[in-house]
């Protein structure tokens, strides 16, 4: 075994390959970009490097930079995790040139099975079935093109290098085809540094499986059985669980001897994941799509069913080990399921967010886990993949490992940043995720139901009872002012945030709120307790009148405080009662219930009046996430058709067009390619020909 290993990645797959580092009794080393200086990685491990800015081409990309901190380090050998280098030939081959083992395949298995299309040819050969599609390497747009009309729409654009859903586009009219192709090179080229494409047929309805494979280098080869991966959205898998319900012992096996003949015949060494589509949920007919030469994203469930660390497997094969068990002796013990948490924003379209972590509370311990790579008050930018962590949970059985992955969801506390665990918590609730009648469109055809329809309105009191200040919720009582301490608890009235008048009457107070991507709301609150109404407030006030939320003047809703501690709220409006997880933000504040979260922001109705002008409403476009302009289309003075694609902006790995919103002419562009954007920044201002005509 290594005595020191260096982990070349970053986030919650560095957190959790150090972890059993840590338990083996193996040194680790962390690297880190300037983003990520104090991130979780870096403190969990026994030393860490810095390896250079944010950007993940001049750190987390640089093969020169990686081999440097391993040599300074005395590091014997590297695990690149997932994403960032993991699958990338020449890495491997410049550690093995550097006497660095790579705890992975060798070069010529990456390099093989890297290319889609090497691959395909390569494992059909062994047998195994695949997917119709283009023959070849290197194609023209012309080319897939032509091989698109051969195999007739829908088809799938798919990089060639890559995996993970990155840069995979479904076109099924083909007048858009060519600009899919130009978007799917782009993200290609972003994603893996290759923009060659191949295209399938699509399969209408599929099922996603994919099987696990070990492999020692003395020429063993065996299966960790399936995981079911249908649950997606733009082909990005979002939950995970293993076994599937769809397989028999008899399919398990021959899906598994299937992927042990694709692991065999590209040479095949350490822990990699062959994946199969199955057509309309057909478990006879079935096949490759790819193989992913590293560590799965989803791995975690394998290692709950089969009671085996995939990561200290794959050090021990790294190591030159022989595996310590044949076919005969991997058993499935109950079920597991994983839901990846991710920075998006469900009600924005899944747009990438960000933000810093204002609180933080993940589930562990019995049947959860958590693999995570968050601590409170570190940052969330847009410069990397938006997942931040996976919540696991291993049940005797499928039902009840889809009831306690929905607790542990809502047991998940994530303030600052958001994210979709409401979004999964809803998803793993659907009639047809609980039956097993799973397919990779599932989620997009019934998206909307999955979806929160609108702000709750004890998440507006909530926000503004907090709004009222420490003096108008129970707690610590206020300091009594320099003086007058012989007068215990004295209290001037009119510095009370209880709207106590001399007339008895309390009076309203009145707050303006919005929360990203909906309107404004004015909410107004006063306390109703008898010491807000004849004299000077007592200490712990807690019943409240709330208007606003569509009640009328003469019958507001009645709230009360039921508890309050420092990071969470219970409140009873109209004899239900609340409770919520907060946390304060310069903008306003955070609330967070059963997954879902709220930023309640303070909302001056005058100064966005003030300060809006021209630059508000239809004819503005803004960045509906943090990000970097990437492609700009047009300039200042042209002609633009509604609909019409007018720049592009990337976050987390992913493209968002900004298209225009209506016919008119482009009177504002205030960014180039490269400007990095702030969420809702003014980007271009097109102006519609009415009012073109209206000035003339």
């Amino acid at each position: 075994m290594f005595s020191t290993v260096l982990v070349a990645n970053r986030g919650e797959i560095a957190v959790r390959v150090i972890r059993t580092l840590r338990e083996l009794g193996v040194r680790s080393v962390a690297v880190f970009s300037d983003a990520d200086a104090d991130a979780r990685h870096v403190r969990e491990a026994d030393t860490a490097v810095r390896i250079g800015p944010a950007a993940a081409a001049e750190s987390y990309l640089s093969v020169e930079r990686l081999l440097d901190a391993a040599r300074r380090t005395g590091a014997e050998a590297v695990h690149p995790g997932y994403g960032f280098l993991a699958e990338n030939a020449a890495f491997a081959q410049a550690c093995a040139d550097a006497g660095l083992a790579f705890i992975g395949p060798p070069a010529s298995a990456i390099s093989l099975m890297g290319d889609k299309i090497r691959a395909k040819e390569t494992v059909k050969a062994a047998g195994v079935p695949v997917v119709p599609g283009s023959s070849g390497s290197g194609l023209t747009d012309a080319e897939l093109a032509a091989a698109a009309a051969e195999i007739g729409m829908p088809v799938l654009l798919k990089p060639s290098a890559g995996g993970g859903g990155k840069g995979m586009r479904l076109v099924r009219d083909a007048a858009v085809l060519a600009e899919e192709i130009a978007a799917a090179r782009r993200e290609a080229k972003s994603s893996f540094g290759d923009d060659t494409l191949l295209v399938e047929r699509w399969v209408d309805r599929p099922r996603h499986i994919e099987i696990q494979v070990l492999a020692d280098g003395h020429g063993n080869v065996v299966h960790l059985g399936e995981r079911e991966c249908s649950l997606q959205r733009r082909h990005q898998k979002v939950i995970e669980e293993a076994p599937s319900v769809l397989l028999d012992e008899k399919t398990r096996a021959a899906m598994g001897e299937a992927a042990v003949n694709a692991a065999r015949a590209c040479g095949y060494v350490g822990a990699g994941t062959v994946e199969f589509i199955v057509p309309g949920g057909d478990p006879s007919s079935y096949y490759f799509m790819e193989m992913n030469t590293r560590l799965q994203v989803e791995h975690p469930v394998t290692e709950l069913v089969t009671g085996l660390d995939l990561v200290e497997q794959q050090l021990r094969v790294a190591a030159g080990a022989e595996l310590g068990f044949a076919q005969a002796d991997i058993t499935l013990t109950g079920h597991a399921i994983e839901a990846r948490v991710c920075a998006e924003d469900p009600a924005r379209g899944f747009l990438p967010s960000g933000g810093t972590v204002l609180a933080l509370s993940e589930p562990s311990g019995g049947a959860v886990r958590t693999d995570s790579g968050l601590t409170a008050g570190v940052p969330v930018g847009s410069t990397y993949d938006p997942m931040l962590s996976k919540v696991i949970v291993h049940g005797p059985d499928r039902a009840t490992a889809l009831r306690t992955l929905r607790a542990a969801l809502a047991d998940t506390v994530i303030l600052g940043v958001q994210t979709n665990a409401g979004f999964l918590r809803r998803l793993l609730a659907h009639p047809d995720v609980v039956s097993g009648d799973l397919d990779t469109g599932l989620v997009e055809r019934d998206l909307p139901s999955l979806l929160p329809d609108g702000v709750p309105d004890e998440v507006y009191v909530t926000a503004a009872l907090l709004a009222q200040g420490p003096r108008a919720l129970p707690g610590p009582a206020p300091q009594t002012p320099a003086g007058l301490e012989g007068l215990e608890g004295w209290l001037d009235p009119f510095d009370a945030a209880t709207g106590w008048r001399m007339g008895g009457t309390p009076a309203w107070t009145v707050h303006h709120f919005r929360l990203p991507g909906q309107d404004p709301v004015q909410i107004e609150t006063r306390a109703t307790n008898s010491a807000s109404r004849g004299g000077p407030p007592g200490r712990s006030l807690g019943e409240f009148e709330a208007r606003g939320l569509g009640q009328s003047p003469s019958a507001p809703a009645r709230a009360r405080i039921v508890a309050r501690t420092p990071d969470h709220l219970t409140i009873e409006l109209d004899g239900v009662t609340h409770r919520f997880a907060y946390a304060p933000s310069p903008e306003g504040t955070w609330l967070g219930r059963d997954a879902d979260s709220w930023h309640v922001q303070h909302h001056d109705p005058v100064a966005a009046s003030l300060s809006g002008g021209g630059r508000t409403g239809a004819d503005t476009l803004a960045a509906p996430m943090p990000g970097t302009v990437t492609v700009v289309k047009v300039a200042v003075g042209d002609k633009v058709i509604a609909g019409q694609s007018l720049l592009v902006v990337e976050a987390m790995k992913m493209e968002h067009v900004i298209s225009a919103p209506h016919a008119g002419t482009v009177t504002e562009l205030d960014v180039s390619p490269g400007t990095t954007v702030a969420m809702d920044q003014v980007l271009a201002v097109v102006t519609p020909e009415a009012d073109e005509e209206e000035v003339a």
